[in-house]
């Protein structure tokens, strides 16, 4: 586990999360039941950019275990903590795990065309039913 702390997790404090409930509601089910993992660098654009929303919305849904990975840049290629067991490659990299099996349930790389929250609760949805 990551001692570290990413700055661009702070929650950002104008995110609005009456705009999100459908995602906030996904978030909070599963909120017991998961370990999310970030893996970001405050130096990096994308991170700055995506991870201060991602960090309000896990607030809001009440999601204690959440762990940092700091990403360095090194030689082209991104070193920190888990970087090679978890094959990262891109940042910001958030994985979804269940925290009694470690089983990957989600996993968002850099970019996609919704923000974190949403695109890996959409990814989520299932775990509800089981």
């Amino acid at each position: 586990m990551s001692e570290a702390e990413l700055e661009t997790m702070r929650p950002n404090p104008a995110w609005a999360p009456d705009a999100y409930e459908d995602t906030l509601a996904v978030w909070e089910a599963l909120a017991d039941r998961i370990v999310v993992k970030v893996w970001g660098g405050d130096w990096c654009k994308d991170c700055r950019s995506l991870l201060p929303d991602f960090g309000a919305a896990l607030d809001a849904a009440e999601v204690a275990h959440v762990e940092h990975y700091p990403v360095e840049r090194g030689d082209g290629e991104k070193v920190g903590p888990g970087v090679e067991e978890y094959s990262i490659e891109y940042i910001p990299t958030v994985v979804v795990e269940d925290r009694e099996t470690g089983a990957e349930l989600a996993r968002f790389v850099e970019e996609e065309d919704r923000p974190i929250a949403v695109w890996l609760a959409e990814e989520l949805e299932d775990e509800l039913s089981n």
